[in-house]
């Protein structure tokens, strides 16, 4: 059996409480009735006041019809109203539908129609896109300025441009007999406290997932399954409740940032530090006012951050952790964070359907930068052959089970089959090893290249061009290739702007073939002014896939 170095006083197991996630709203108000719950551009929110507006929320929810089981799709930026919204709809036994409030409206009409939403609370930017879906639904118009301080809500009325354009960026005109939300939530009273509370294993949540191998499908998680996530989190960063502050700077609609801020931060009874977007500005004017301990980002962001404090001489001192995920966090972007900070930034690892978090590095000198870490508490891992999971592998695909991982995919039988396999165990499509208790990423399954009959992980020939003078970014993919080669590597870069030379399809297979069988070295070149991103910033290799095939077709 392998032996994981736990950091001092991180425990192998936790016990879940028996109870739905909204009980650690409760307790929080409990325990820590004046304490300031959340903090959004300067608006503060006590988790007393948090409690009964929740419970306000619920009843206007109640009020338009929605009753256990129903969806609630929630479109909106982070701010007070979506922890609000949130947990009024758990509260009713209802589920929520997480959607990204930037989407088109066909992305966000798939969703609304695969979920069955009854209620959509949406950003009054989204209302126009949520009617025009369709369906027989509600659409309730959410104005994110309402939660600003009253201070910046008469500046934005002002007549100059600074104040239209930040009104702008906040409002949206809305039709006639559109339900306004803070005005429903203001006229209801509270919900009754008998109100009968959803079961542990009722469904809380269905979170889409990214997407990045087709159509998205949303993944099934219960209360149990983010409660506990939420009690794991709590175990491995060995939180002080009623103490931490967490800076909520990655979207509350992906998986990630749901987890790590409003779950998480509830059950520690955290001051949640709210952010609409990640601007590394508004991130220092708000360390100022009220210094974080806690900071879930991924790297891009820690880089951002550690760059604008350093020219502004900003102290991050009081970030005691931080958890970087999505993406590999580079050695450099981690040291510069701890020399900021005096504190510790690890790696995690997840994906949607382990509510997320399934592995992380120790938050202690333990930890091993460049890994995934080792299993959470409660969590078991297996590495089987990829072709045939009931055979033990050195290197294969990891597999994962505990309690946070997911029931299966909603309204997909077949796809919750062939990804949940009997004994609870979840294929994560990811390629690993185990070294000295560290599980070191291989790479996607999904991803990698088959070019004559051999097979290319892209990340193995991403790390090498990375460090390549003259290249600042790179995704590999495989295109279909002529006669019996199947797929031909390809490697899409970003140049250096400060050094470019010799950055062509000859040095770049000089440079890798020292490092990479012959097979894996790019065949074709392709420079790009960018990368496509996911809103956490992970390189979509999908969508470069698509437009270099779309490009050699055109």
């Amino acid at each position: 059996m392998t032996t994981y170095p736990y950091a001092p006083g991180v425990p192998r197991t936790v016990e879940v409480p028996d109870e739905p996630l909204g009980a650690g709203l409760e307790r929080a108000t409990e325990r820590f009735p004046q304490r300031v719950a959340i903090d959004f551009l300067g608006a503060t929110t006590t988790y007393a006041q948090l409690a009964d507006r929740v419970a306000r929320a619920a009843s206007a929810l109640h009020a338009l019809g929605v009753r256990a089981g129903d969806r609630v799709a929630i479109a909106l930026p982070n701010g007070t109203s979506h922890v609000v919204a949130f947990y009024a709809t758990l509260r009713l036994g209802a589920v929520v539908v997480e959607t990204n409030p930037t989407y088109t409206a066909a992305q966000l009409a798939h969703q609304l129609d695969d979920s069955g939403a009854s209620v959509v609370l949406a950003w009054e930017h989204v209302v126009e896109a949520a009617l025009a879906a369709g369906g027989d639904r509600t659409v309730v118009a959410v104005d994110l300025s309402a939660d600003l301080p009253w201070r910046s809500r008469l500046a934005l009325r002002l007549p100059v441009p600074a104040a239209r354009t930040a009104r702008a960026a906040l409002r949206a005109p809305v039709p006639a007999g559109v339900p306004v939300w803070h005005r429903l939530v203001a006229a209801a009273s509270p919900l009754p406290t008998d109100h009968p509370a959803p079961a542990p294993t009722d469904v809380a949540l269905l979170q889409y997932t990214g997407g990045t191998t087709g159509t998205p499908k949303a993944a099934v998680l219960t209360h149990r399954n983010l409660l506990a996530n939420a009690i794991q989190g709590r175990a491995w960063t060995q939180a002080r409740d009623g103490e931490e502050t967490v800076y909520g700077v990655l979207p509350f609609f992906h998986a990630f940032g749901l987890t790590l801020c409003l779950t998480y931060a509830v059950q520690i009874a955290a001051t949640l530090v709210a952010f609409p977007k990640f601007d590394a500005e508004t991130v220092l004017a708000a360390q100022r006012r009220r210094p974080g301990t806690f900071l879930p980002a991924v790297p891009p962001m820690l880089d951002r951050l550690s760059a604008a404090a350093e020219a502004a001489g900003a102290d991050l001192s009081s970030f005691r952790y931080a958890i970087s995920g999505a993406m590999p966090l580079p050695a450099a972007t981690a040291a510069r964070w701890e020399r900021l900070t005096g504190g510790l930034v690890v790696e995690g690892y997840g994906m949607t359907e382990t509510s997320p978090v399934a592995l992380g590095n120790p938050l202690s000198a333990d930890r091993r930068p460049g890994t995934l870490g080792m299993p959470f508490p409660s969590t078991e891992i297996r590495v089987v052959d990829q072709n045939d999971p009931t055979r033990e592998a050195d290197e294969g695909e990891l597999l994962v089970r505990g309690p946070q991982v997911f029931a299966g995919y909603w309204g997909r039988p077949e796809e919750t089959a062939e990804q949940l396999l009997p004994g609870g165990w979840l294929r994560t499509g990811d390629v690993v090893r185990v070294e000295d208790g560290y599980v070191v990423l291989v790479d996607r399954i999904k991803e990698m290249i088959i070019t004559g009959g051999f097979k290319v992980y892209p990340s193995q020939v991403e790390d090498r061009l990375r460090a390549m003078p003259g290249i600042r970014d790179v995704a590999v993919v495989g295109v279909p290739a002529e006669g019996d080669l199947g797929e031909q590597v390809v490697a899409a870069v970003v140049l250096d702007e400060d050094e470019p030379a010799g950055v062509d399809l000859e040095g770049v297979r000089a440079w890798c073939e020292q490092h990479l069988a012959r097979y894996a070295l790019p065949r074709r070149l392709v420079v790009v002014p960018d990368l496509p991103r996911s809103l956490v910033g992970k390189v979509l290799r999908r969508v470069v896939r698509e437009d270099l095939v779309r490009g050699a077709t055109a």
